[in-house]
């Protein structure tokens, strides 16, 4: 099994809403909602995630941005926004996904996640990691 095969199958079986494989071969799982874990794993250590594969229930540009600054190796999206798909092929990311959307929906579901419209115009991958993860 491939380590994107790993943490893909984890995020179904355990309904867990991130995984992430580190580089030393750790695999955690994951519960909150948005970015709220990812941005609690690089709070506590900026560098936790530089070589991990992830695996993430929503990439959209913000998630997609942090992880792109952390240095993840690799990502599996079961929904991916557009606006996040550029940031990740910009930077050579490896990313897989099940559902491909316009744009990641706000909570009320109706209309654009307002993070994801805050920030998808926003070419500096930095300002966004700064913004969640200071």
């Amino acid at each position: 099994m491939t380590n994107l095969e790993i943490v893909k199958q984890k995020l179904y079986e355990d309904n867990a809403s991130l995984v992430v494989l580190f580089k030393d071969g750790t695999c955690k799982k994951y519960y909150h909602r948005r970015v709220e874990d990812i941005v609690s794993i690089l709070k506590k250590d900026k560098d936790a995630l530089k070589g991990a594969t992830i695996a993430d229930k929503v990439i959209g540009k913000v998630a997609g941005s942090i992880l792109t600054v952390a240095g993840v190796s690799e990502i599996y999206a079961d929904v991916i926004s557009e606006f996040a798909m550029p940031v990740l092929e910009e930077h050579s990311i490896k990313y897989e996904y099940k559902n491909k959307v316009d744009f990641i929906i706000n909570n009320d579901k109706t209309g654009m996640c307002p993070m994801e419209n805050k920030f998808k115009d926003e070419k500096d991958l930095n300002n966004i990691y700064n913004y969640f993860v200071k």
